[in-house]
């Protein structure tokens, strides 16, 4: 028997291979529903704040305060306390599709904030010119305010994506499979090392390649 088969004589490569589809699914599942919430968020967030277009204290402070209690509460506290939730809007707490709702709790919140500091960043000066030129409030934000902050926008979507790889490891403290159920039930509740270290580095590249194609991304949106 050669030394590489002894190495990994506990990994089941077959199961590898579905824990990172699962994985992936969750990832993207989850990644989606982060953005179509987490993105109007953070542009409330942003318009109703001090000296914008839709100033409102009120409105600006519950959000405020929604999105900093989802934010502080521990992800793995999240995927227990959400489970009668999750069972209500997917049927299940299990599995790939019982990790998605409280994923989009955990991450979106974030992911908002993220905008909210991105759209901060636009020269006011593009959005005074679009209101000089007769521009409506809808085709400002539409038309000059988010492609203004476009590259802010990809970068806060890479970093939400590589911490959702990491909530998603988290997720299999519940069950909810993918490489961190892997790495928790053989890894460290059995002690096979080698499935440990095929699972964090597997989820190391799946990382790598995040940001290297978030980045790339950002370049590319980016106006020299």
């Amino acid at each position: 028997m050669s030394a590489s088969t002894m190495t990994f004589a506990n990994v089941d490569w077959r199961e590898i291979g579905q824990a990172t589809l699962d994985t992936l699914a969750m990832l993207g599942g989850s990644m989606v529903l982060t953005v179509a919430g987490g993105l109007p968020l953070g542009v409330i967030l942003f318009l109703t704040g001090k000296g914008q277009m839709l100033e409102n204290r009120l409105a600006n402070g519950a959000l405020s305060l929604l999105v900093n209690i989802l934010r502080s509460v521990p992800f793995v506290i999240l995927l227990i306390v959400m489970i009668p939730l999750t069972v209500a809007l997917v049927g299940t707490s299990l599995g790939v599709a019982g990790a998605i709702p409280p994923l989009v709790a955990g991450a979106a919140p974030f992911f908002a904030r993220l905008v909210e500091t991105a759209l901060r960043e636009v020269d006011k000066g593009v959005i005074e010119a679009s209101f000089a030129m007769g521009a409506k409030r809808r085709q400002v934000v539409l038309g000059a305010l988010l492609p203004e902050a476009l590259p802010g926008l990809v970068a806060a979507a890479t970093v939400t994506a590589v911490a959702l790889v990491s909530y998603t490891a988290m997720a299999g403290v519940v069950g909810a499979g993918g490489l961190g159920d892997l790495a928790i039930r053989f890894g460290y509740q059995r002690f096979q090392t080698d499935v440990m270290v095929v699972t964090v580095v597997l989820m190391l590249v799946l990382v790598q390649v995040l940001q290297m194609i978030g980045d790339a991304v950002v370049r590319k949106v980016s106006r020299r």
